[in-house]
C-alpha cells in the first residue's frame, strides 16, 4: 500500500525557492511543483514539476492549487515581489492550504556604513537627489528602475538577472 504523497506548491523567484525545491524532491512523501513568475527568459529549473507564467489573480492562484491538489504552499518570491505574496495567503486561506512564506535576512549595518532608511523607491531616489549621490550600485530588478530614471547627474551600475 502506497502513501498519499503531499503535493507542495512552491512559488519561485529566488534561489531559496529552487534549494528548496532540490531538497523536498529528495523526499518520497512529497510532490514538489515548482512555479516561477516568467521574468526570466531562461530560469534554472529545479528538480520535479514546473510551471512558468501567471495564475491569474487570487482566483487563479485557488482553482490551480484545488485543481492540482495543492496542500502546503511556499511562498519564495523574490523580495521585491509587490503582489504575489499577498495572491499566496489570500489563497492559502480559501483553499485551507498550509503557507510558508521565505524570507532572506535583512541586511545588517557594518562598520563604516552610513545607512539612510526610506519608505519605498521613489524615496530612494528623493534621498540619492538629496545627498548629491554619483555613484550608485542599484540592485532593484530591472522592473523597479522608473523612479530613478529622472537622476541624470548619478552614475548607476544596475544588478539585475538579466
Amino acid at each position: 500500500m502506497s502513501a498519499v504523497r503531499q503535493r507542495v506548491l512552491i512559488l519561485g523567484g529566488t534561489s531559496e525557492a529552487s534549494s528548496l525545491a532540490t531538497a523536498l524532491a529528495t523526499d518520497a512523501e512529497v510532490d514538489v511543483i515548482t512555479s516561477f513568475a516568467g521574468r526570466t527568459t531562461a530560469p534554472r529549473l529545479p528538480p520535479g514539476r514546473t510551471r512558468i507564467g501567471g495564475f491569474g489573480g487570487v482566483d487563479g492562484l485557488v482553482r490551480y492549487m484545488r485543481n492540482e491538489g495543492v496542500g502546503a504552499l511556499i511562498d519564495a518570491t523574490h523580495p521585491f515581489a509587490a503582489v504575489m505574496p499577498w495572491h499566496a495567503h489570500a489563497a492559502a486561506e480559501l483553499t485551507g492550504a498550509a503557507r510558508l512564506r521565505v524570507l532572506r535576512p535583512g541586511w545588517s549595518a557594518g562598520p563604516g556604513d552610513r545607512w539612510h532608511r526610506v519608505p519605498d523607491l521613489a524615496a530612494a531616489a528623493d534621498a540619492l537627489r538629496e545627498l548629491g549621490a554619483q555613484r550608485v550600485f542599484l540592485t532593484t530588478g530591472r522592473q523597479e528602475l522608473t523612479p530613478f530614471a529622472g537622476l541624470r547627474d548619478v552614475w548607476f551600475i544596475l544588478r539585475s538577472i538579466e
